[in-house]
């Protein structure tokens, strides 16, 4: 299984193979334990120890403490990762953005209207493909300027969902 995680501005790539770890290609002995009874997690990376405490799971990411520093670390799945790029959420729009259905499905559920405003990574909508529920997300702040579908509606790959704009 292969994951993307995110801690600040890097992201590596991490192969899950069985009992085989890689990080960006380069093999790695690890494990993760969890301490029973504490949010403590012990993580080894090559003999190395990281003592971590898992503090929730806010915006997208885990925050975790490590050594009395909260970190947020990101950690996405292939698949989702890309539906996220299909969907043209890969980077920041400061003009605003246009977000298109990255698959055909059908609308679930819009838990946006015209004029509210979303931070990056809030829910724009819900597409149900192929018995699956997938939500598509703000990859920037903005303001919702136009619904371009109602929920029940099949759509098409490429077609327009949502419209953002900046904020004001």
């Amino acid at each position: 299984m292969k994951y993307f995680v995110t801690l600040g501005e890097r992201t590596v790539e991490v192969v899950l193979d069985g009992e085989r770890v890689s990080v960006d290609g380069a093999a790695l002995e690890a494990s993760l334990e969890r301490q029973d009874g504490s949010p403590e997690i012990r993580l080894t990376l090559d003999g190395r120890i990281a003592p971590l405490a898992v503090e929730g799971y806010h915006e997208g990411a885990w925050r975790l403490v490590d050594r009395g520093a909260v970190r947020e670390v990101g950690i996405e799945d292939e698949r989702s990762r890309h539906i996220r790029l299909l969907a043209g959420a890969g980077k920041a729009a400061p003009f605003g953005a246009v977000i298109k259905a990255p698959m055909p499905g059908l609308v679930v559920r819009i838990p946006v209207t015209v004029g509210e405003e979303v931070a990056a990574g809030a829910g724009l909508l819900v597409l149900e493909a192929m018995k699956m529920e997938n939500e598509i997300k703000a990859s920037s702040p903005g303001v919702v300027t136009a619904v371009r579908v109602v929920p029940g509606q099949a759509v098409e790959k490429g077609q327009i969902l949502i419209e953002l704009g900046p904020l004001a």
